[in-house]
């Protein structure tokens, strides 16, 4: 049986969550239990002034009805009554579903209250469904309790469970169904796809008419058929068919840099003028700054899109220049295993002594933010992005988890080869305390995000427990 709990008008821009309430059923008799001395009572309110009792007799048919202007909740009540004594008895197989519990007058009453329903928005009827009913967002988790609360004193018998929704939703998925689910759509999630919704896109708003030119959009199939073809397995795009002008990417952090396993979003927009001036390229920064070509604001500065001085095939080339080019570039000269040097003026220090070692301490500070980069994006990635984001730090957890304990231990950032990472030399202690603090506080943070996604965490997982354990034992 499936509950529902009326709700007032919402207001504008309130998320509600749908419940629904079943109105057909029947009544059955467990023959084991005395019928001369079982009565199965019914009480219905779904949120009238009136309810109802009904009471049926050993042959299952009904034997009174009783009405009461008290109104108790919402969610259909269920009992067996011994008449012969203040006793009660219960049977195993009265189910609350099998109660016929609801009645024409009853719908009626409920459409006529309109204090009870706002018709046009908190409630629709469907012959075979149902009431279907809307529970604002901030009434949601106050009613999950109020709806327990109904079940404490409620003795069901067995097999009741599992004909009621809410308490059948309550009980966990096996870990390993739900990380089989999660491979499958992240194995079939194609690099390259047309897509709808363009809401949470930062170029949403901006729109030229000059858009919808032919040529112009002649000329943006033609990118889109460059990249269909052409992506490298760490780059996947969404565009979108009713707003030609716009693309989302992802970006894979390479092996080898401060970079490697996180995610980078980028969203572009092909202006008017396209190809005779390059893309407007927006990075996903979440407010960090982790690179000098990234800025927090969300500013790409790179040669190719004219943000930054270059000269001759540096710079954007109306006939040559792609935006295959454009996202490819990003990922091997701005997310690269020494970006430290990317700042201007910083590439004279580059075989220095005093270079190398700012080098290093800026790789660190670059894998904190990439970490607090992979954060936001399980806790709340892109549109059209879910599903990659899921699958991708479900596969890769363990690996990144194992380079955050190598570079704990004074592994470099950047160097190590995460198949192996248990074997590099971590005899290096150059690194900062606040470093090692910052860093073992994100670890405990993704391994709670990756072992709700499903990753290899068992290792780690098992390493807390033999240090909390160890811990306590100190102490006695």
């Amino acid at each position: 049986m499936e509950v529902s709990s009326p709700t007032g008008s919402s207001s504008s821009g309130i998320k509600r969550q749908r419940f629904q309430v079943n109105l057909e059923g029947s009544s059955q008799i467990h023959r084991d239990v005395d019928p001369s001395s079982t009565d199965i009572i019914c009480e219905s309110t779904l949120g009238c002034e009136a309810r109802e009792t009904v009471i049926y007799d050993e042959d299952g048919k009904q034997k009174q009805v009783v009405s009461s202007n008290n109104i108790l909740g919402s969610i259909a009540y269920y009992g067996l009554q011994n008449d012969a004594s203040a006793s009660t008895s219960r049977s195993s197989e009265v189910y609350l579903q099998d109660c016929n519990y609801y009645n024409d007058d009853e719908e009626n009453n409920c459409n006529k209250d309109e204090n009870v329903y706002d018709e046009e928005e908190d409630y629709n009827y469907d012959e075979d469904e149902g009431y279907e009913f809307y529970l604002e967002e901030d009434d949601k988790i106050d009613y999950g309790f109020k709806l327990a609360a109904q079940f404490d004193d409620l003795d069901l018998p067995p097999g009741v469970e599992a004909t009621v929704p809410w308490l059948d939703n309550s009980a966990p998925k096996s870990s390993s169904n739900s990380k089989q689910e999660t491979d499958i759509k992240f194995n079939s999630f194609k690099q390259f796809n047309i897509v709808q919704d363009f809401s949470d896109h930062h170029f949403a708003k901006t729109y030229s008419s000059v858009m919808q030119a032919k040529d112009w959009m002649k000329k943006i199939q033609k990118e889109w058929k460059l990249l269909e073809k052409n992506l490298p397995d760490t780059i996947l795009v969404r565009v979108y068919e009713d707003r030609m002008d716009l693309l989302r990417a992802v970006i894979v952090g390479p092996a080898g840099t401060p970079y490697h396993d996180g995610l980078f979003f980028f969203d572009a927009q092909f202006p008017p003028k396209f190809p005779q001036e390059p893309p407007v390229l927006h990075y996903h920064s979440h407010g960090l700054c982790l690179n000098p070509n990234l800025y927090k604001d969300g500013k790409v500065c790179l040669s190719l899109l004219n943000t930054w001085y270059g000269k001759g095939c540096e710079r954007w080339n109306p006939s040559e220049s792609t935006m295959l080019q454009v996202l490819v570039s990003i990922q091997a000269l701005i997310l690269n295993e020494k970006p430290f040097f990317n700042e201007p003026g910083f590439e004279l220090t580059a075989n220095t002594a005093e270079g190398h070692v700012k080098s290093l301490a800026y790789n660190e500070e670059i894998f904190l933010l990439s970490c607090r980069t992979m954060l936001y994006s399980l806790r709340g990635p892109p549109k059209h992005f879910a599903e990659f984001v899921a699958g991708h730090f479900c596969n890769k957890g363990h690996t990144i988890l194992a380079a955050c304990r190598a570079y704990m231990s004074g592994a470099p950032v950047g160097s190590v080869i995460w198949e192996q990472a248990q074997d590099v030399d971590r005899s290096d202690e150059r690194l900062s305390i606040s470093f090692r603090s910052s860093l073992k506080q994100l670890f405990e943070e993704l391994l709670m995000e990756f072992s709700v996604k499903g990753a290899d965490c068992d290792e780690f997982l098992n390493q807390k427990v033999k240090a909390g354990a160890a811990a306590a034992l100190s102490l006695q």
